[in-house]
C-alpha cells in the first residue's frame, strides 16, 4: 500500500545524534495522477492489480491496466449503508465529497472492463465479527 507522503529533513542534535524531522510539505499526493507517480516512486514497475473505491483511482486503475499480460483492476463500490457505509453517487447512492465514487466512474470501469465489486451483493461478510 502506498500513500501520501510528507517531507523529511535529516539534521543532527547539539550532541551530534542524527534525526530526522517531519516537515509541513508535500512530497507525494497520493491521488488521482499521484497514485501511478506513487507506485512507480515506490516499487518502480506497474503493478499487476490495483484495487480503488473512488474517483481518486481512476488514474491508477489505467496505468494498471496498460501493461501487458493478466491485470486486475478492481473498484469496491460502498452500496451496503446496513453493515457498512453507502456513498456514491453512483447508483444512486448518497453523494460524498471525499472520496465520491461517481457515476461515470462506474460506466467507465464498465466500458473498460475493470471488476466492480459491491459490497451488499457480492460480500457475505464485511467484518470479521460479521
Amino acid at each position: 500500500m502506498i500513500g501520501t507522503a510528507g517531507g523529511t529533513r535529516y539534521g543532527y542534535a547539539k550532541d551530534g545524534k542524527p534525526f530526522l524531522t517531519k516537515e509541513p510539505r508535500l512530497l507525494l499526493n497520493d491521488n488521482n495522477a499521484g497514485k501511478p507517480e506513487g507506485i512507480h516512486l515506490m516499487i518502480g514497475r506497474r503493478p499487476t492489480m490495483a484495487v480503488g473505491n473512488s474517483t481518486g483511482d481512476q488514474q491508477m486503475l489505467e496505468y494498471t491496466k496498460a501493461g501487458s499480460g493478466a491485470r486486475l483492476a478492481m473498484l469496491v463500490l460502498h452500496d451496503d449503508a446496513r453493515r457498512e457505509y453507502a456513498y456514491g453517487p453512483a447508483q444512486g447512492l448518497p453523494a460524498t465529497k471525499v472520496g465520491p465514487f461517481t457515476q461515470a466512474l462506474h460506466d467507465e470501469a464498465e466500458k473498460q472492463g475493470w471488476t466492480v465489486v459491491s459490497m451488499k451483493n457480492d460480500w457475505k461478510r464485511i467484518f470479521a465479527f460479521d
